[in-house]
Parts: structure tokens; sequence; C-alpha cells
């Protein structure tokens, strides 16, 4: 079990739930992170690795302070709290274990993102070209690019999702300098996983992908002679 954080920790532990918690009323003031849908979590120790993840089934317009719990590399709460944490929390425990440079993961569950998971899940990733935010997503900068968003078909078995995505990932460098070789992933008909080096990148990213997602929905949406996203 992870010890008692001390008193240094303890203080950096508040101050990133309350960071947490303004995330999640944005989010859901957003439509991003409706009802008790999403979750969030950043990495608060590496050695061994120590994730605060959001409990269970909690309203994100209205986190608490005790709506957070830590847990182990397994996913396992290791606070002595009792708390459950969030049914998906291997899937963040798996990309902070995976990806050296994580340092928050966020979950959010759009509108527009759950229609093109579900809609794409047959060719597997969502294609994103030619939008000058793409430039919003680190180490990209230039619209003139491609950022294939990987969609994975949902379950409720954790373990056997988490072992799909390392798959997925497997054999990438991710400490390469340059262009990360992803900057998120979807789950179909359920929403988006992204992450960065702190809350601040994650934020990023969730603003920078929601608004490429609109772009494509509603492009969709145009008559074939559509105008050029460039």
């Amino acid at each position: 079990m992870i010890s008692a954080p001390a008193p240094f920790a303890a203080a950096a532990e508040s101050d990133t739930i309350d960071q947490l918690r303004a995330v999640g009323r944005e989010l859901h003031a957003r439509s991003w992170s409706l009802g008790t849908s999403s979750n969030y979590s950043v990495v608060m120790g590496r050695d061994p690795l120590e994730l605060l993840v959001t409990a269970s089934g909690k309203d994100k317009s209205a986190l608490t302070r005790d709506d957070f719990v830590r847990v182990d590399a397994a996913g396992r709460v290791a606070d002595g709290s009792g708390r459950r944490s969030s049914a998906e929390t291997l899937l963040h425990c798996t990309l902070a274990s995976m990806i050296p440079s994580v340092g928050a993961v966020l979950h959010t569950h759009s509108v527009w993102g759950t229609i093109l998971s579900a809609a794409d899940l047959a060719r597997g990733s969502l294609r994103i070209a030619g939008y000058e935010m793409l430039k919003g997503l680190e180490g990209i900068g230039t619209h003139d690019t491609v950022e294939e968003v990987p969609i994975f078909a949902n379950t409720q078995d954790m373990v056997e999702l988490s072992v799909r995505i390392r798959r997925h990932f497997a054999g990438i460098d991710w400490t390469a300098p340059g262009r990360p070789p992803a900057h998120g992933f979807l789950l179909s008909g359920h929403g988006l996983y992204t992450w960065g080096r702190d809350l601040a990148e994650a934020r990023r990213h969730i603003e920078i992908f929601e608004f490429l997602f609109e772009c494509v929905a509603r492009a969709r949406m145009l008559p074939a002679a559509s105008i050029d996203p460039a």
C-alpha cells in the first residue's frame, strides 16, 4: 500500500485536486463530460507509479475534494480511503506506464466524438487532415499534416481493452524527439482518451480534438463539393 503523503506531497495533491475539479466544471459546461461520464487522472509519482484518479460515478460539474483516489500501477486503490476509483482506471494506468512523458490523462464523452468513433470503427481510425487547429496538438507545426486517431471497439472488460491498446502501440518509441506517435484514441460509441505532459497540455488536447471532431462531422454533412479545410 502507498503510504500517506508527506506534508509537501499532501499540499501538491490538494492543488492537483483543485485543478482537476476546475477541469471537470469546464468540460461539463462544454457538454463533453455530462452526467457521471468521463474520468480524469494525474500522475503523482513514477517510482512506484501512482495516479490520482476521479472516483467512480461522480458528477464532473460538482467534484468535491473527496471525489478522488490514489491508485497504483495496477489500478488498485492504494490510499486506504475505501472509495472506488473510476471503472476505467486501468486504462489511465496503462497509458501512464506505456508513455513515459504522460503526466495527465483526460477522458470525455462528447456528441461528435461518440458519433465519429462509431461511424469509423470499421476503418480503425479517424482521419483528420488539413486543419490549422491540428497545430494545437503537441509537436505538430503545420496544417499540412494528417492525424490518424485510433478507434478501439468498446467493452466493459478493461483488462482485455488495455491489452488491445498495448498491442496496438507495441514497438513505438515514445521517447523519440519530435512529434509524438499519437495524441489520443477513441472508444467506439463511447468517447475520447487523450493525454499530455501535464494537466494543462491534456486539457488543450481535449479542446483541440473536440474542435476537430466537430469540423470533421459537420464537413461530412455538406454536399460532395464541400470546401477544402486547408
